[in-house]
């Protein structure tokens, strides 16, 4: 009987470190948060960067942005330790908002590690703008590259084929966009100047929601086969 307990025991704790292996994050890379925003809406987009690198530091980030399907407004939060440059590149075809033509728009944004500001082995930084209107399609595509103090580069720029759910090697970050019917909520930001706020707290507590979710399941697996274990000894101690 104490033999049967013992193997009992040994099942639930390799079921708990499986479990708990398998609820981490996949392979870090560059992604945009949040996730998905709403067409014709302005968002907070937070690039999140971590270092993948055992031995060299970031450096610099640059992040483009389309330019076939261009953002009349964006502006950069600044960040402490880093500089940043915005390139802007004329239109073929101009667009208006808020009334006004828009010749040019934001190509690409570049964030430039000063001292000791880089991001080093092990840690990851997070790097602001406020974007809009969103465009009426349903997803943007920001391809990154990613420089290390070894002289290292990483281009997140590989998107997933058609139809495929299947994450590519190197990822470029992705933003879903969804129609304002179809979205959940009054998810559009009229001042471009709140967003950053609201969609800070939208990424805290969709993180937090996962971690909780994850230990709910965990707690659960442990008193569903606990009360396994002590049924079969029940059992055992009838017969």
């Amino acid at each position: 009987m104490l033999r049967s307990s013992r193997r009992a025991l040994a099942v639930t704790g390799v079921g708990l470190v499986l479990l708990v292996a398998t609820a981490g994050p996949a392979a870090a890379h560059v992604t945009v948060n949040p996730r998905e925003a709403t067409q014709g809406s302005y968002a907070a987009l937070t690039f999140r960067v971590p270092t993948e690198s055992d031995s060299a530091s970031t450096t610099k980030v640059a992040v483009q942005f389309p330019i076939d399907t261009p953002f009349a407004s964006v502006s950069v939060k600044p960040h402490p330790g880093w500089t940043y440059e915005v390139t802007k590149e004329t239109l073929d075809t101009p667009i208006e908002a808020h009334g006004q033509q828009i010749t040019e728009a934001v190509s690409q944004i570049t964030w430039t590690a000063t001292g000791d500001a880089a991001i080093k082995p092990g840690e990851f930084d997070e790097f602001d703008v406020s974007a809009g209107p969103m465009p009426d399609v349903d997803q943007i595509v920001f391809k990154a590259v990613q420089s290390y103090s070894d002289g290292e580069e990483v281009a997140w720029v590989q998107e997933a084929a058609p139809g495929s759910t299947e994450e590519p090697e190197l990822p470029a970050p992705v933003l879903a966009l969804q129609p304002a019917a179809a979205a959940d909520g009054d998810t559009a930001t009229a001042d471009p100047a709140a967003a950053p706020a609201a969609a800070d707290a939208s990424d805290t507590a969709s993180d937090s929601d996962v971690q909780r979710a994850t230990w709910i399941g965990v707690a659960g697996l442990v008193v569903g086969l606990a009360a396994g274990v002590l049924g079969a000894l029940a059992l055992r101690r009838r017969a």
